[in-house]
């Protein structure tokens, strides 16, 4: 007797066991990994250093090796960028759906273009609220990063004034991180150990080395770990 193909599909049903989808330990599948939308500027991009030495990509490389995987890391980010230019990016971009991390380090350019502090609390306050939405309401999902103070390196010149400035900033972008009970991450003091240790700044003389990055990645890596799971 010959069998149909349909008759051999529906034996086939019946003796086929079920797929096992118990994973071994540390494995990950794609549609258990986290997205990440990194929000920002040259600090954000990795200015000066190679892709694998940003910080997002180093923090996903830890988070890895803790079982915790990032599926990709989307960047919204360029040199130069105010907290104007990426909400202009922001609008012009079709960002779609949740993303798992939220990470965001904007202000410098604010500091170093001469825009004043009451129009940058409004701006990064409207940011912060966007990054939540994009982070689907989740607020544990959102991390801020505070500004470095790039006063510290040769192209800074060890000037006094850009420190107090960033200060300035930074004192805004945590009161309103913590007002909203997002996840803030402070780096600026790593950032200052450049004024004694050259190796923490990139060949340019004025961004991150990948080695600082990592320092910034071994801080995020924990609050992302601890918010996430």
């Amino acid at each position: 007797m010959t069998l149909s193909p349909l008759l051999i599909y529906l034996l086939t049903l019946l003796v086929v066991p079920g797929c096992d989808k118990t994973m071994p330990a540390g494995a990950v599948t794609d549609n258990l990994a986290n997205s990440w939308l990194a929000l920002g500027d040259s600090y954000t991009i990795g200015e000066s250093v190679k892709m694998n030495e940003r910080f997002p990509s180093q923090t996903a490389v830890a988070l890895q090796q803790k079982g915790i995987a990032v599926s990709d890391i989307k960047y919204l980010a360029q040199t130069g960028w105010t907290t104007n230019d990426l909400q202009d990016a922001i609008r012009g971009s079709a960002l779609l759906g949740k993303y798992d991390i939220v990470s965001l380090l904007i202000g410098v350019n604010d500091q170093y273009q001469g825009l004043d502090t009451a129009g940058y609390r409004a701006r990064f306050t409207q940011l912060l609220q966007k990054s939540i939405e994009l982070a689907g309401g989740e607020v544990k999902h959102v991390f801020v990063l505070s500004i470095p103070d790039y006063g510290v390196t040769p192209f800074g010149g060890g000037s006094a004034t850009v420190s107090k400035q960033i200060d300035w900033f930074n004192s805004i972008n945590k009161q309103v991180s913590t007002a909203f009970k997002v996840n803030y991450t402070d780096i600026t003091a790593i950032s200052r150990e450049a004024a004694t240790d050259p190796a923490l700044t990139a060949g340019d003389g004025l961004h991150p080395s990948g080695k600082q990055y990592q320092r910034w990645a071994n801080l995020l890596e924990a609050s992302i770990r601890s918010s996430i799971r």
